[in-house]
């Protein structure tokens, strides 16, 4: 039960902040307002990534070793993300290549890339269901540890 609300709050904050974007770029008239928009959810999956990531850190804090591993694959996210959107819009003059729509493009795959690592991340908080046999550091749901 009280994952199932858990899940449902996620899935509630996920569904709204997707709506606020979609209803921003709805409303967006000009390429300055779209660009505005892409900016804005992609602040807000910066923030959330970092509440997130900062809740793992605390949760897990006496295990040293995790956190060392931690902290490792955040920074070997950092740069994949800044790879595959180097590996999207390769060419050097993005502007006059990819048009000005460019902006609003590599927001929204880097919100998206986000959004992503947030579940990942996640995991470390909310655990995953007991009986997966390739937990590793995961918690299993309800463990208090």
């Amino acid at each position: 039960m009280k994952l199932e609300l858990l899940l449902l709050m996620v899935l509630a904050s996920v569904a709204f902040t997707a709506n606020a974007a979609d209803t921003c770029m709805a409303k967006a008239q000009t390429q300055e307002d779209m660009n505005a928009c892409a900016g804005s959810e992609l602040v807000a999956a910066d923030r959330e990534l970092n509440t997130v990531y900062q809740q793992v850190m605390r949760m897990h804090a006496k295990d040293k070793n995790f956190i060392q591993k931690l902290r490792a694959a955040q920074r070997a996210w950092l740069v994949f993300r800044d790879a595959e959107l180097a590996a999207r819009y390769p060419d050097p003059n993005a502007m006059a290549a990819y048009g000005s729509v460019h902006v609003v493009c590599t927001a929204g795959l880097k919100s998206q890339l986000t959004r992503t690592r947030i579940t990942q991340l996640r995991m470390w908080l909310d655990g995953i269901a007991e009986g997966d046999i390739c937990t590793g550091s995961l918690p299993i749901n309800g463990d208090p540890d």
